[in-house]
């Protein structure tokens, strides 16, 4: 794993001190929800490692890398950015990270994740667009998501609000809060995975039939 990271960062100035792989580190990473919903966190994941920072032939292939999958603007191609000048550090220091050890606790329940499963693991189709798509279900069809109680069964969650939570290749997830049963989570599969929006379109559309049926 690669890092950019300030070169007057904490992290920058012990990894340049740092003998060989001794700098050991853990990356918390928190995951909220982008519409507004009692209890937000939907998960956090912790990664240890050994930090070390880029150096020699390797950083041209890094920045490179970096550049293809979060684009920073001209950043990563301004090379008095991550060279240091002739006094003083650089302005940004790329770290690798070796990561040792991974453990997830979100929606889905807690584990341990095997790092050449996360390094091989490819994002879900759905993950550019889970905010923007989430926020318009709150606010252009929350009577729809209401709608989806129908297909609880025996849980009884009319009059209560509901909010969609997360949202990935496979289904939707909606947060009911509010009534006598107090506040739970319930997910709604599609009847395929999706890859695209327009089969996001499609799948969502099939729920809302079921649901009003």
């Amino acid at each position: 794993m690669i890092l950019l990271v300030s070169g007057e960062s904490t992290a920058a100035r012990a990894a340049a001190h740092a003998q060989d792989d001794d700098l050991t580190a853990v990356i918390e990473i928190t995951d909220v929800a982008p519409v507004s919903v009692p209890h937000r966190i939907r998960g956090r994941a912790w990664l240890a490692g050994w930090l070390t920072p880029v150096r020699g032939d390797d950083r041209a292939a890094c920045a490179a890398l970096l550049a293809e999958r979060h684009p920073v603007g001209e950043l990563l191609g301004m090379r008095e950015s991550l060279d240091p000048p002739h006094t003083g550090r650089p302005a940004w220091m790329m770290l690798r990270l070796e990561v040792g050890e991974i453990s997830v606790d979100d929606l889905w329940g807690a584990e341990h994740v095997d790092p050449e499963d996360l390094a091989a693991a490819e994002p879900d189709p759905m993950v550019a667009h889970e905010s923007e798509l989430l926020q318009h279900l709150h606010s252009a069809h929350g009577d729809r998501l209401g709608e989806l109680c129908g297909l609880l069964g025996a849980r009884e969650a009319r009059g209560m609000s509901a909010v969609p939570l997360s949202l990935d290749r496979l289904g939707l997830r909606v947060r009911f809060s509010g009534g006598a049963a107090g506040s739970f989570d319930a997910r709604f599969d599609f009847p395929e995975p999706v890859a695209d929006i327009c089969g996001l379109r499609r799948a969502m559309h099939s729920l809302f039939s079921a649901a009003s049926h």
